[in-house]
């Protein structure tokens, strides 16, 4: 994330309150600037002396907007100061106020007084959540390009129900809040359907043993998270891979696949409607020429497998591709990473190919951070040093806009 961004946040007064201390923690440790508004329902979950120890700053109650002005009008700085404005948990009450553009405190001031970017993560009982009033509300808010949103989730409530209204984990603010950051809140993949491989295939030789490689698909949920928060229509198909979080996984299409031939399948389903496709998952090369449905004991099986050739699902995707249709690979090498990229992208008819080092520290799979040499088909090249998978989702993201 960019250090020093300016994050403003407003907690609403709800018991899901303690769940944003963790996200106020984590903002500063990355070396954020972080301002906090409490309602004063609000201060009656959490205390403005534990915000303003999390933040290191003081937080900024109601009692501080009526105190006579010294300098400029606090919920002026405030808006002005904001590149990215925080509600959460956002109430039935403070979702009602924003929709109608109605200001009786502190914190719906400052949104009428700012022009950034507002995340906004709804916390409330089912009943409430799901009033026609409320999804009215709701509907209106986001005429304003501004908002965004993460959740509900479903879950356990503090009242015992279960159903939606639970507001994200903490985890799930995270990359919500870098990708908003780094795209000022742009949703320029507005109409578009971007259609996401993600993951490592497997090819069992019989139920408990696979032929597979270490991918654990981070790289494609980045490229997921990255287009759905730009307003992308996302659909992922994916291996077996990282836990998504129920914000996310809520929002997106998911097409869970094991092996080569149910991605194959789920690709070439999808790919018609597809205006972008990118080719993140790692598909197997070979697969065991023969499965077995039951264990085969282990003096059973021969010292050499016979294997066979995987179809390879990319190039299949290139014969098909039409002309307003962008197709986009990664190429995970070792040593020179250009050359092969380069032969790669010709091949297979791809518009940019992503070229990513699997041999040097921090890139590569499993790792939270990459880096790469995106290439179009025009010999268009931009080399991205080492920077987490989600910053360089969005970079590829816009090398593929710059494709003419």
């Amino acid at each position: 994330m960019p250090a020093g961004k300016r994050v403003l946040i407003g907690i609403g007064g709800g018991i899901a309150a303690y769940k944003i201390c963790e996200v106020i923690s984590t903002l500063f440790k990355r070396g954020e600037q972080i301002r906090v508004i409490l309602t004063q329902s609000a201060a009656e979950f959490i205390t403005p002396l534990t915000v303003s120890t999390l933040s290191r700053h003081r937080a900024y109650c109601d009692r501080d907007f009526w105190q006579p002005v010294h300098s400029r009008p606090l919920h002026i700085e405030l808006g002005e100061w904001a590149e990215l404005f925080v509600i959460a948990p956002l109430t039935a009450n403070m979702l009602g106020k924003l929709a109608n553009g109605l200001a009786d405190n502190l914190l719906t001031n400052t949104v009428l007084a700012s022009r950034c970017p507002i995340l906004l993560a709804p916390a409330m009982n089912t009943e409430m959540w799901e009033q026609v009033s409320v999804q009215r509300n709701w509907e209106q808010l986001f005429q304003d390009k501004r908002y965004h949103s993460i959740g509900p989730e479903t879950g356990l409530l503090a009242c015992d129900r279960f159903g939606a209204g639970r507001m994200a984990e903490p985890a799930a603010f995270l990359p919500a809040i870098q990708s908003i950051l780094l795209t000022q809140g742009r949703r320029d993949l507005t109409g578009k359907h971007i259609l996401i491989s993600a993951g490592g295939t497997r090819e069992h030789l019989d139920p408990v043993r696979f032929i597979g490689n270490p991918s654990t698909g981070k790289m494609g949920i980045a490229l997921a998270r990255a287009a759905f928060f730009r307003g992308a229509k996302v659909t992922l198909v994916c291996a077996p891979l990282v836990e998504l979080e129920e914000s996310l996984a809520s929002s997106i299409a998911i097409i869970p696949v094991g092996s080569a031939a149910e991605m194959q399948q789920a690709m070439l389903d999808c790919f018609p409607s597809a205006d972008w496709t990118v080719m993140a998952a790692a598909v197997g090369d070979f697969k065991p020429a023969t499965y077995t449905p039951y264990k085969v004991p282990k003096h059973e099986i021969p010292p050499m497998l016979d294997l066979e050739p995987i179809p390879d699902i990319l190039a299949q995707l290139g014969q098909q591709k039409q002309p307003h249709q962008r197709l986009i690979g990664f190429a995970a090498q070792t040593g020179d990473i250009v050359k092969p990229a380069m032969e790669k992208l010709e091949r297979k008819n791809l518009d940019a190919i992503a070229a990513n080092p699997i041999d040097l520290p921090n890139a590569g799979f499993g790792s939270e951070t990459n880096q790469a040499i995106f290439i179009d088909r025009h010999g268009r090249k931009q080399e991205m040093s080492s920077r987490s998978k989600l910053e360089l989702a969005h970079l590829l993201l816009d090398f593929v806009r710059g494709i003419s």
